[in-house]
């Protein structure tokens, strides 16, 4: 390819019949889109054809003003390097689905007497996992049923390895007390196998199980054993008459719905495991054009089950755009599952109702949308900011906050709103060194130079709007950093808090000299502008809060006679992190290389 110019002709005949991953970049170098092929040759080449696939096709090539590509050794590989660039960039014309932190299990710990808890990370250590969950809530439902049903512990292991009586758990029945030996390890064990067992799919099973053993024990005349029995019976049968998925067998199946509603849509996941029903989660897609619903799910499931388990079958309100998807997911995952769009039976009211959800899902978010954009636009108007309304869901805002503790541990930080929404992902701590102890004004000077002379270098995008948690005196310190890289200071807001700190009596200060505005508590601008305001107070005060706590803890630890810089690095690596080593024994203390049985001691004394 010719250096300065975009030569297609060569490029296009260069490419090789092989598979890979292309990027569509415009004249300025962002990437527009990233796509995969089984043959970069012909899928490149199919984008420059004299008529588009679509609109959205049309509009992309217009802007684009190269292509890079890179070759892998097979398209299941090349699949998992979309994955990761849409991801990491972003692309303009790539379908977009928020990238979640993991989901939740419920984990069954690989101890002699396991303990049954809620987890996140990775399941490839020792314990049984079940799961992923669509939400916390359904973990937690979950292990409220163990208890009630096999009286399962949930206690941590510090608490399990001190307890001289049993707990008020044990007293309500939701434990069998394993801790002070009221239940053998083998019984209790054989309860843990039983609760697997009805996660599994086998209710029935533990069900009768549960009955054959308090008839045994009521014709063996142990009546307290067989009236325990009786009402974990009862428990379990009322579960199952609870559950709403009835006669599935024990199939692991997530349904998947696409509603589409003013333009919007919504993916609605119900996830099925073990034939009970654990509830559902709602995606909504960002950057969609012309998409059709059978795009959006396969964007969904290419994104989606990269990062998480595959189940055996997956119900889907439409078909896949991408006949080959699945086959090259199996090559990742190692799951081969098989995709219904005609299901029948109980799987046909699962996806009606599934459907139903991602409506009523959509149907909320544009209420709510339609309320956050009207804010959007009643600031960009005070502002006098010129937004058609395509700009208006681009308005990028940024606000920066200042928060220490009597000048101990200063951070910065900086957060962000767009999408008519406060992006968390975007958030920036900046921690603060070389001022004078409570020097505000210098804090803010030093993270305005930081986050914006990467604006003047052109390696971050400008805001639309720059709010300042301050007054006149900090509005000044931003205005004299813009000044110096050059920056539009039109941009530069103020918030000075009024009296009492109440919402709805702040002041607007501008740093080009407009006089400053009083809006008043009933002001939807000003409304906005207090939710990003203390939002990024908030994400300031926690941070500083953190980095307080981590400075005092490890001087907690260096105070104690005997633990210097080495021990208490290798204590620290060891429990992973200062609370772990809070919660550590005398035993486990001893484990760590270098800490005798007397020093042990002495840690622990001195932690309590």
């Amino acid at each position: 390819m010719p250096e300065n110019e975009f030569d297609l002709k060569s490029f296009l005949a260069e490419l090789p019949n092989l598979p890979g991953v292309y990027r569509h970049l415009d004249e300025e170098g962002t990437v527009l889109y990233v796509g995969k092929a089984r043959d970069l040759k012909k899928r490149v080449s199919s984008y420059f054809q004299k008529t588009a696939a679509s609109p959205r096709i049309a509009h992309m090539v217009a802007r684009v003003r190269r292509v890079d590509i890179t070759v892998t050794r097979t398209e299941a590989e090349a699949l998992l390097l979309e994955n990761n660039l849409i991801k990491q960039l972003k692309p303009r014309y790539n379908i977009l689905f928020r990238d979640d932190k993991s989901y939740p299990y419920l984990m069954f710990s690989g101890h002699e007497v396991p303990r049954i808890a809620y987890y996140r990370g990775s399941t490839a250590g020792k314990g049984r996992f079940f799961g992923p969950y669509p939400n916390s809530w359904a973990v937690r439902e979950t292990i409220q049923v163990l208890q009630r049903v096999f009286r399962l512990r949930t206690c941590e292991d510090s608490v399990y390895a001190n307890r001289s009586r049993p707990c008020l758990l044990y007293q309500i029945g939701r434990c069998s007390a394993p801790c002070t030996g009221q239940i053998s390890v083998d019984a209790y064990r054989q309860d843990v196998e039983r609760a697997i067992r009805f996660l599994d799919g086998h209710a029935d099973d533990v069900l009768n199980d549960i009955e054959h053993r308090m008839h045994k024990a009521s014709d063996a005349l142990d009546f307290e054993q067989a009236a325990v029995l009786r009402d974990q019976m009862a428990a379990l049968a009322k579960v199952l008459q609870q559950q709403s998925m009835e006669d599935v067998g024990s199939d692991n199946v997530d349904i998947i719905a696409v509603a589409t509603m003013h333009g919007r849509v919504c993916v609605n996941l119900a996830m099925v495991r073990g034939g009970r029903h654990l509830g559902d989660k709602s995606f909504f897609p960002t950057q969609l054009h012309d998409d059709s619903p059978s795009d959006v799910l396969t964007a969904f499931v290419a994104q989606h089950y990269l990062d998480a388990l595959m189940p055996d079958v997956l119900v889907c309100s439409h078909s896949l755009s991408d006949p080959d998807l699945m086959a090259l997911l199996a090559e990742q995952t190692g799951v081969r599952a098989r995709i219904v769009t005609r299901p029948q039976g109980v799987r046909r009211i699962w996806l009606e109702q599934t459907l139903k959800n991602a409506e009523l899902a959509l149907a909320r978010r544009l209420s709510e949308s339609s309320a956050r954009a009207a804010r959007t636009q009643a600031l960009a108007s005070l502002l006098d900011l010129d937004t058609d309304e395509l700009a208006l869901d681009d308005l990028h805002i940024e606000c920066f906050d200042i928060s220490h503790t009597s000048g101990e541990a200063t951070q910065a930080s900086c957060v962000v709103y767009r999408n008519h929404d406060m992006q968390p992902s975007l958030y920036r701590r900046y921690n603060i060194a070389g001022i004078n102890p409570g020097d505000d004004y210098a804090a803010m000077r030093q993270v305005l130079t930081r986050r914006f002379s990467r604006v003047a270098d052109g390696l971050a995008p400008m805001p639309d709007v720059v709010l300042i948690d301050g007054g006149k005196g900090q509005v000044e310190i931003a205005r004299q950093v813009f000044v110096e890289y050059g920056l539009d200071v039109s941009v530069l807001v103020g918030v000075a808090k009024g009296e009492g700190r109440k919402t709805g009596l702040e002041t607007l200060h501008f740093a080009d000299g407009r006089e400053p505005l009083v809006l008043g508590s009933e002001s939807p601008a000003l409304m906005l502008v207090a939710q990003i305001r203390d939002e990024a107070h908030r994400f300031a005060i926690t941070g500083m809060r953190s980095q307080r706590a981590r400075a005092r803890n490890v001087s907690r630890l260096e105070e104690i006679e005997g633990v210097g810089p080495k021990r208490r690095k290798r204590l620290l690596a060891r429990f992973g992190g200062f609370a772990g080593v809070a919660d550590a024994s005398v035993d486990d203390l001893r484990s760590v290389e270098g800490i005798s049985a007397e020093l042990a001691e002495r840690i622990y004394q001195a932690l309590r």
